[in-house]
């Protein structure tokens, strides 16, 4: 298994990956509504991006991973596209943190209410995943689980400092 997607499993470890996607939304609403403007430019740890970045990755994430859950519902077996998130964090200096929380909890309410239609088949379906080899609904929901809470602890180590 990727090393990656191993820690973050790790991190969601025991923890009902829907439970988590479902607090979510709130509790990063919360953590935007405790930082102060110089929050949003502060970073978590030395070279590591700050508030801002995260609210925005946590919002292309959420699109991101929104889509490849429906490419493999609908299509077992398709390779489904990687984006380097890198790339994608080059124009989020200007990103406006309430924006991206707001299209989280947004993006976030749909991909759970097509979760709650799932049957054991679609959570057993698999995409095919360039860097990471085939993955299950299940791995991706819980990965996606596991990054919340990955991300959410850096927000909370801002927000702490």
């Amino acid at each position: 298994m990727d090393v990656y997607l191993q820690r973050i499993l790790d991190t969601l470890g025991d923890n009902d990956p829907i439970e988590v996607l479902g607090t979510t939304p709130q509790r990063l609403v919360a953590l935007l509504e405790a930082m102060t403007p110089a929050d949003l430019d502060r970073s978590y740890a030395p070279g590591k991006w700050d508030a801002r970045h995260v609210f925005a990755h946590l919002a292309d994430v959420e699109l991101g991973t929104g889509f490849r859950l429906r490419q493999t519902l609908s299509q077992p077996g398709i390779e489904l596209p990687a984006f380097d998130q890198d790339l994608w964090a080059r124009r989020y200096r200007r990103a406006d943190a309430a924006l991206a929380v707001e299209a989280f909890r947004g993006l976030r309410a749909w991909n759970l209410a097509l979760l709650a239609t799932l049957s054991l088949d679609d959570w057993l379906a698999e995409g095919y995943h360039p860097e990471r080899g085939f993955e299950s609904v299940d791995v991706m929901v819980r990965f996606l689980a596991g990054h919340d809470l990955n991300h959410l602890s850096q927000l909370h180590a801002i927000t702490a400092a």
